[in-house]
Parts: C-alpha cells; structure tokens; sequence
C-alpha cells in the first residue's frame, strides 16, 4: 500500500528534483488492511450509494463510478502482483477485496511482528 506521498506522485517528484532514486517498495498491511485489500474503495461505495432519496442523476453516478472502481481494482491488482508477486498473493488469498471474509485472518510475518513492535506498522 502507498504512503500518501506516493499516492499523490509526491515520492517521485522530489526524488526526481532532488536526483535521488525512490526506495524499494516494501508491502505492508496496515490498519484496515489486514482485513481487507481495499478499505479506500469500500469507503467511496459505501459513500456513492448511501442516499435518503435515490435519484436518477444519482443512480447513474452510482453505477459508473461503481464500474470505475471494480476496473481500477482489477488494474490495482495486477500491478501490486507484478511488484510483490508471491507475498501479495497470499495475502489477497486471507483478506477479502472489499468486504472481510469470514474465518480468514491475516498472517503476519516475523518481519511484520518485529516491525510493529517498533512502530513500523
């Protein structure tokens, strides 16, 4: 998952500025992650289909950014394959995409457990 400083390219523009190569991506769960691969995503659902009246206009918002959304996971997905390969793929088999799965729970790793007792996490 991205910090927010990648999320809005601002990683790569400093190091660009600044001539200094970006460090390796290293893939960690935190928070809501350990429960599900898209917390983000099921937030903006939960935020696009949570009306007191539905609308047409809104029904269509709805149901195109829903669309957008469910593309964009699976664009997500294989490019957080491509850069983790075997790691991201067990964890996507613990964890749900939006919704958690029941009686699945994350497997933390050495390094994870290590990492969060020092506040890695």
């Amino acid at each position: 998952m991205l910090s927010h400083f990648e999320l809005f390219g601002l990683s790569q523009v400093f190091a660009r500025l600044f001539r200094k190569d970006l460090p390796a991506a290293k893939f960690h769960t935190p928070l809501l992650y350990r429960v599900g691969a898209a917390p983000i995503y099921l937030s903006f659902l939960l935020a696009f289909w949570a009306t007191s009246a539905m609308t047409v206009g809104h029904l269509l918002f709805a149901l195109a950014t829903t669309g957008y959304i469910l593309i964009a996971i699976q664009l997500e997905e294989r490019d957080l394959i491509d850069l983790f390969g075997d790691q991201y793929r067990r964890y996507r088999q613990s964890v749900g995409m939006l919704l958690p799965l029941p009686g699945r729970k994350l497997e933390r790793t050495n390094a994870e457990l290590s990492s969060s007792e020092h506040g890695g996490l």
